[in-house]
């Protein structure tokens, strides 16, 4: 005996059970299983009324995960196209801001371990491009490429 298809709702929920998902996202990926006489808009207000979909507990997922290994504008691109509200974004650029030099010296440590040699301008121009891939702004690749302190703000 075949398996019965999940319903809609099933699949909503087994999705939210994996990870925090935002209705954006959520509108992807059960747009292809709606079926005649669903109503995606009906169950995603429902599950959110529930709880079961927030957009800030969506944003403080992403910026646990992918904050210490991305710099700022990759993790505000990511929050993006999550489809989250400019206002979270907004106030998690905030948070992230203020410790992007530290999160970019600890993925520069784990990766290169230490400073490049004096007279390597390409193993130094490969660490900054590493930093910079990784979405950290070109002053504060700068500053840890170069060893610079946190006090020379």
């Amino acid at each position: 005996m075949p398996a019965s298809p999940l319903s809609l709702k099933a699949r909503a929920l087994r999705l939210l059970a994996q990870r925090e998902h935002s209705r954006s996202e959520l509108v992807a990926k059960l747009g292809r299983h709606v079926q005649e006489g669903d109503d995606l808009g009906a169950l995603l207000d429902a599950l959110q009324a529930k709880g079961f979909i927030d957009e800030t507990r969506v944003a403080e997922s992403v910026l646990h995960r992918r904050a210490p290994l991305l710099g700022t504008q990759r993790v505000l691109q990511e929050l993006r196209r999550k489809g989250l509200s400019d206002d979270l974004v907004q106030r998690a650029a905030a948070r992230l801001r203020g410790s992007e030099l530290e999160r970019a010296r600890a993925v520069w440590a784990r990766r290169f371990g230490g400073a490049p040699a004096a007279d390597s301008p390409q193993e130094r121009a490969r660490q900054m491009r590493f930093l910079a891939s990784r979405g950290f702004a070109a002053d504060v690749v700068r500053r840890v490429v170069r060893g610079g302190r946190s006090d020379e703000l």
